[in-house]
C-alpha cells in the first residue's frame, strides 16, 4: 500500500500570446504513508509572482516535511494521529505554516529588493494519511478528493472576492483571516489540487459539485502502471490540449494522489 502522485503546469494561451511564463507551481513530498502537497497560482497583477508561487509551494514542503519526520520518529503520537486528526490540529497547523511561508516570501522579497507584494499567489495545500486529510486554501483554485465507496467531493468553495477576477493571496493583510480549514476523517483513495485555471472544466459552477467525468479519467489514470516519459507525455497532452485550451486560457496545474490500498 502505498501513495501514488504526480504534478505537473503547463501556461495558458493567454501568457503565451503575451510572451509572460507559466506563474503557476505545484509539487508533493510523500514520507512513507503520507503525503504533503501543494499548489500556487502567482498573481497576474504582481511582477514576479512565478517565483513567488515556487517559493511558497517549496517552503510549505520544506516546512510539513519536517514535522512529518518528527511525527514518525515518536511512533506512539503517530499512531494516535494517524487514526485521527482534529479541526482545532489542522488549524494551528496551518497557521504555523502560513506563517512560515509569509516569513519567507518576506526574506526573499528583501534579499532581492522586491516588493512582497510581487510575490503574491493563492496556496493549496494538504497533508493526508491513509486514514484522513487535512486541507487548507487561501484564494481560488480547488481541492477535490474521494475516500472509499464516496463521490468526488470539492472541500473548498473557492475565494473569488467581491469583484470579478478578485480573490485573496498569502501575501494579502487578511491572509490567515480569510484561510479555510478541514478535515476529512475517512479512507482516502483519491485528491486532486488545482489552480483556477481549471475550474470552469472540473467544477459544475451553479452549484460548486465536481464534474465526475473529469477526474474519473485522471484517477483511472494513475492507476496503470506508467514510466516517467509516459506520464509527462500524458498529462502534458491533456493540459495542452485544444480542446481544453477552447475552454481555458490560463495557467494550468494538476496535483493529482492516489493512495494504492491492494
Amino acid at each position: 500500500m502505498n501513495w501514488k502522485a504526480v504534478a505537473r503546469s503547463e501556461i495558458g494561451t493567454s501568457h503565451q500570446k503575451q510572451g509572460i511564463g507559466c506563474q503557476d507551481y505545484g509539487n508533493y513530498r510523500i514520507f512513507d504513508d503520507v503525503i504533503v502537497g501543494a499548489v500556487a497560482d502567482g498573481a497576474g497583477s504582481a511582477k514576479h509572482s512565478d517565483f513567488g508561487a515556487n517559493l511558497a509551494v517549496e517552503t510549505v514542503l520544506k516546512y510539513l516535511g519536517g514535522i512529518s519526520e518528527f511525527l514518525q520518529k515518536r511512533k506512539r503520537c503517530w499512531q494516535k494521529i494517524s487514526q485521527e486528526f482534529s479541526q482545532t490540529e489542522a488549524e494551528n497547523l496551518f497557521t504555523k505554516t502560513v506563517n512560515e511561508v509569509i516569513a519567507e516570501l518576506d526574506k526573499q522579497a528583501a534579499k532581492k529588493d522586491y516588493y512582497v507584494n510581487d510575490l503574491a499567489c493563492t496556496l493549496l495545500v494538504f497533508v493526508a494519511t491513509p486514514d484522513w486529510v487535512a486541507a487548507m486554501q487561501i484564494g481560488d483554485g480547488f481541492i477535490v478528493m474521494r475516500s472509499e465507496e464516496s463521490e468526488y467531493q470539492l472541500l473548498f468553495q473557492p475565494d473569488k472576492g467581491e469583484f470579478a477576477n478578485e480573490t485573496t493571496f498569502i501575501t494579502s493583510t487578511n491572509a490567515l483571516k480569510e484561510m479555510q480549514v478541514k478535515v476529512i476523517n475517512e479512507k482516502q483513495e483519491f485528491i486532486c489540487a488545482s489552480t483556477d485555471g481549471l475550474e470552469k472544466v472540473a467544477i459544475r459552477l451553479s452549484d460548486w459539485k465536481p464534474f465526475s467525468p473529469f477526474f474519473k479519467p485522471l484517477e483511472e489514470y494513475l492507476h496503470e502502471p506508467v514510466n516517467g516519459e509516459e506520464e509527462d507525455k500524458y498529462l502534458t497532452e491533456f493540459l495542452n490540449s485544444e480542446r481544453l485550451n477552447s475552454r481555458t486560457d490560463d495557467d494550468k496545474t494538476l496535483l493529482l494522489c492516489l493512495f494504492d490500498r491492494e
